[in-house]
């Protein structure tokens, strides 16, 4: 029976992760469908679709997943027609939010976003509601072996304003109009980059210690947004603790 019993609870951990794999790789696909569609295939010249594929592949996306994408963009393969959605809201405790959409429905999109904020006690916003307390970054994730002087050095000659040095490489923040020009530097500089995205920062923190119960709530908010297909990104003011982000 125990090994019986271990061998489900390995397949139960596999299929686990196949779930996210599959919804990462969904994402990914939706963001290079859409970079296709509106800038072309060339990654050369639309460097939204460049970004896109880098992404892709570090999550180890397989090219034919990437070709296929891409060409559902241009218009090889017929297939439906995304597009990009930001809504703006806040959820327990006041937090506020901003989830960063792609979607083919944005009816359904929307109905199941107010859906959402209003079982967990927030409310969805009007564009702009929030996004005045967030100011907007370039973010790329290196992994490398490096002291943080080293890291330090090499997003300064990358033109990265900010490093935070994680166990696998560093998080560093530029400005938007930089993150290709940033990470490409950090790559010429034998860095791996794994991710690069456009991201929110908030000016301010709210504090969520202060009520137990609503933190929770806010946790399963969280959990139900990531596990939307429509939803690429989640970002908001919240301050947890670090092991709970």
């Amino acid at each position: 029976m125990a090994g019986h019993s271990k061998w489900a609870n390995i397949k139960r951990r596999k299929a686990v992760v196949d779930v996210r794999r599959g919804k990462l790789f969904t994402k990914c696909s939706k963001e290079i469908i859409v970079a296709s569609r509106l800038g072309g295939g060339d990654p050369d010249s639309n460097a939204r679709l460049r970004m896109a594929i880098e992404n892709a592949r570090g999550v180890s996306m397989p090219v034919e997943n990437i070709r296929r994408a891409i060409q559902r963009g241009t218009g090889e393969i017929e297939g439906v027609v995304y597009e990009d959605v930001t809504y703006e809201g806040y959820g327990p405790l006041g937090v506020a939010m901003i989830v960063v959409c792609t979607t083919d429905h944005r009816n359904r999109t929307t109905q199941e976003l107010r859906a959402t904020f209003s079982k967990y006690g927030g409310n969805l916003g009007e564009t702009n509601s929030v996004s005045w307390g967030f100011t907007r970054r370039g973010q790329i994730r290196v992994e490398a072996t490096a002291t943080e002087e080293e890291f330090l050095e090499h997003g300064l000659n990358a033109g990265v304003d900010d490093v935070h040095v994680i166990d696998d490489g560093a998080v560093m923040f530029c400005s938007v109009e930089s993150l290709g020009t940033s990470a490409n530097a950090l790559t010429a500089r034998g860095l791996t980059v794994r991710e690069q995205h456009i991201v929110y920062e908030p000016q301010t923190l709210v504090d969520c210690s202060s009520d137990a119960q609503q933190t929770i709530m806010l946790h399963k908010m969280l959990d139900v947004l990531d596990d939307n297909d429509d939803v690429q990104n989640v970002f908001h003011n919240a301050d947890l603790p670090d092991e709970d982000e």
